[in-house]
């Protein structure tokens, strides 16, 4: 008998709800920044400052998030960290052509409220969804962040355009609002209170916890590489390629649309798919993303070069899906969020310093020679990655036969 899908039961549409909110808000805080430096309202240095504590408060508040959501509830910390990042997006639509300090403070709040969130949701999916469909359900909502970011560009522009850009701030307040308020509770109780051992020795746990599984410590490996210098070479060179080999813009919005176009196709894709070596399936979708510095390393055709983002999107869903199941099913249920938040702090936390540096190292060593080593780097580390015990089937149990 086929099992319900799970986009009919009501727990997980406020779940799947309540995620969808909070992405959208996360994507939108950086482009509306950029949208009042368009208009005046922030200056260049501004913008830099602004990103930067947003990045530091997201940074601080992702290992703390984790012990809170294992040792309290996972939903009530949704719950606090989606109320900081509303009060750091009302502080920012304050700050928006008024006092620097209150942007800041705004943008480390709603930084820090972002962190929060994602090991909190990463572990309440567990709570809320069975474990024969919760590859569906990270599908599902990959798939809606994924579309949103396709059609949101061009709606908070044209809103910006009629409203400001402070209006939209305060849009962003309130979808964090929604994502506070819309998750269920879950099952999981918290244990009752006593004498705890101290966060670190908490967060040691986690930590401990993960080094269980080498499988997860070498693919957590391989992403962060990937991240690292794949994604660098999209922030950083790709633009560079579209203004100097292709005459402007187009080929950078062309690009990243044809990203997500592929993560879309990806996530769907990846639902229902079951391959027996998951693991490896997964870690090849993720070196896959070297085709993106390959062909941004000569003159190509626009199309051949829109077609290898795609091709990446799918790529990376392809990996991101199973990666997040296969953690929601090994990792012990107790530890699960500082697992997680260990996933979000090195994978996502390493990003900028890769962007940092490949600036610089074209700079150093010229385009081609950097996006090789980018591309190499794309390869060889999944592919290491799939030599760790268990990296076959994200799994530390052997396949069964029969």
């Amino acid at each position: 008998m086929t099992a319900r899908s799970v986009l009919r039961e009501p727990a997980f549409l406020r779940l799947w709800s309540g995620t969808t909110a909070s992405g959208l808000a996360t994507w939108a805080l950086p482009f509306v920044l950029g949208l009042a430096v368009v208009d005046g309202s922030v200056t260049a240095v501004g913008l830099g400052l602004a990103l930067g504590v947003r990045t530091a408060g997201f940074l601080a508040a992702v290992p703390v998030s984790g012990v809170l959501a294992d040792r309290y509830s996972r939903r009530a910390t949704v719950g606090w960290s989606g109320a900081v990042a509303a009060l750091g997006s009302v502080a920012v639509a304050g700050g928006l052509g008024g006092p620097l300090w209150l942007l800041l403070a705004g943008c480390a709040l709603a930084g820090a409220g972002q962190g929060a969130c994602r090991p909190a949701f990463q572990a309440l999916v567990v709570e809320v969804v069975d474990a024969e469909r919760r590859q569906q359900a990270n599908a599902a909502m990959t798939f809606s962040v994924r579309a949103s970011t396709l059609v949101a560009p061009a709606l908070t522009a044209l809103l910006a355009t009629a409203f400001g850009v402070r209006v939209i701030a305060l849009v962003i307040a309130a979808l964090w609002v929604v994502a506070a308020a819309l998750p269920p509770r879950g099952l999981r109780r918290p244990a009752p209170a006593g004498a705890r051992p101290g966060f670190l020795a908490e967060f040691a746990e986690g930590v401990g916890e993960a080094r269980r599984h080498p499988w997860f410590l070498a693919g957590l490996g391989a992403l962060t590489a990937v991240i690292a210098t794949g994604y660098s070479a999209t922030g950083v060179a790709l633009p560079l390629v579209s203004r100097d080999t292709y005459g402007g813009a187009t080929v950078l919005a062309a690009a990243l649309t044809g990203y997500t176009a592929g993560a879309l196709l990806g996530a769907v894709l990846v639902a229902r798919w079951r391959p027996v070596a998951r693991g490896w399936a997964a870690l090849a979708g993720l070196g896959v993303y070297a085709v993106a510095p390959l062909a941004l390393l000569t003159p190509l055709p626009v199309w051949v070069v829109v077609g290898a983002y795609v091709v990446c999107g799918i790529g990376i869903e392809l990996f991101n899906v199973p990666w997040f199941t296969a953690v929601q099913r090994e990792v012990d249920p107790a530890t699960l969020a500082r697992v997680s938040s260990l996933d979000f702090l090195l994978s996502y936390g390493l990003a900028p310093l890769g962007l940092a540096l490949i600036a610089p190292a074209i700079a150093t060593f010229g385009l081609q020679p950097v996006l090789l080593v980018c591309a190499a780097v794309c390869v060889l580390a999944p592919a290491l990655a799939a030599l760790a015990p268990g990296a076959r089937r994200f799994s530390r149990e052997p396949a069964t036969t029969g």
